[in-house]
């Protein structure tokens, strides 16, 4: 891939490619967004990075708006979701030292994931990724999503957070329900345990409110965001409240975490997406791409729609493969995802056209009406 604008891509040879993945829900704003392209720009003029040990303008501002806009009080920046959920997971494991007895453990979910460390890896509940490179680091527990009485039954002394994912995008768009997350939140105030919100896919409009907590109606302790923080270039960040902040100084750092540069691509994203109005556009979009992936799904027989906001997913069902069929769009210029092969996933840009969900629509249900789709061993393409 050579260039890119909006929902288009464009390789070396020419073809172009209606993209559904935007980096996997990276490109908040599409590729080459204006406002990015003149805020990168401007600051890749003025200053890049003066290192981590000195404050700037473009992270200062950055800082103070997400802690607003979230009503957290601190915030970290980092250059990777892994990056920012590990220093999630050292924040809880200090607090436990300070506030619950050496507390350390941390339940998460099966089929959650956080990143690709020892350590989230650890934490991440996707089959055989906990002992891919052992041993694994202990003190990850799982429970199931959406069942409350299994995570309750893994609290104990050594317990000092519950940590997830409220839509499990690599999963395949599997969601929390609203009962399920405010019950987490009430049993973290019960037990005195802190709740971590990996929103590094669900942030930053994704679901179509600013962030996936307040679709939820939760408030957490420590929120992990990335992905669409920075549009396209690498910006994550780890937000606590008060009572959680209690890393010193140098406990938590990178050589590039808080450069002005990403920092400035970060208020560039803010300053589109957190506007009532552009919200309210992803909720139609969101809208839109619901309803027509519900009429493929009955026009061919499908197993299952799941949407939250712009991200969303088309369940195959069985002697489908999406795996194979990912693979076909490409050849004809579209690209999707498949998370596992019984499953697709979309997570076009944030501001995507009506016209271009139309034109993806009737491209997958060409696609699905091939021998691609439904018998791998008659694709080519499948191997």
């Amino acid at each position: 891939m050579v260039r890119g604008r909006g929902s288009w891509l464009w390789d070396s040879a020419g073809r172009r490619y209606l993209d559904f993945v935007q980096g996997w829900a990276v490109n908040c704003l599409g590729h080459s967004h204006p406002a990015l392209t003149q805020a990168l720009t401007q600051q890749a003029g003025e200053l890049l990075t003066p290192s981590p040990a000195y404050h700037n303008a473009q992270a200062l501002r950055l800082a103070t708006r997400l802690a607003q806009l979230t009503g957290l009080a601190q915030v970290f920046f980092a250059s990777s979701g892994a990056e920012a959920n590990e220093g999630a997971i050292k924040l809880a494991r200090k607090w436990g030292r300070l506030h619950r007895g050496g507390a350390w453990k941390i339940i998460t979910l099966h089929k959650g994931y956080h990143g690709r460390t020892l350590a989230t890896m650890s934490a991440t509940g996707k089959p055989g990724w906990g002992s891919m490179f052992a041993p694994q680091v202990p003190g990850f527990v799982k429970a199931q999503l959406n069942d409350l009485a299994s995570v309750e039954a893994l609290i104990d002394a050594d317990t000092v957070a519950l940590m997830l994912e409220l839509v499990q995008g690599e999963a395949g768009v599997h969601g929390a329900t609203p009962e399920f997350a405010q019950g987490l939140r009430q049993l973290c105030d019960r037990h005195g345990l802190l709740l971590i919100v990996d929103e590094v896919q669900t942030g930053i409009g994704r679901l179509g409110t600013l962030f996936g907590c307040q679709r939820y109606g939760i408030s957490p302790d420590i929120m992990t965001l990335g992905k669409g923080l920075g549009g396209g270039v690498p910006l994550t960040a780890l937000l606590a409240s008060a009572s959680a902040s209690c890393f010193d100084y140098g406990e938590q750092g990178g050589t590039f975490c808080g450069n002005p540069f990403t920092a400035a691509a970060g208020n560039a994203v803010l300053d589109v997406v957190a506007q009532a109005e552009f919200l309210a556009e992803v909720r139609a979009r969101s809208a839109q791409l619901q309803a027509g992936l519900r009429a493929l799904q009955q026009r061919h027989q499908l197993a299952e729609v799941r949407a939250f906001g712009l991200l969303q997913a088309l369940e195959l069902g069985p002697g489908r493969n999406a795996t194979a069929l990912a693979a076909a769009a490409l050849e004809r210029g579209l690209l999707l995802n498949a998370p596992n092969p019984g499953c697709l996933r979309l997570m076009p840009a944030l501001n995507v056209r009506s016209e271009e969900i139309e034109q993806m629509l009737e491209m997958l249900d060409a696609l699905l009406a091939e021998p691609c789709a439904q018998t791998p061993a008659r694709c080519a393409l499948s191997a």
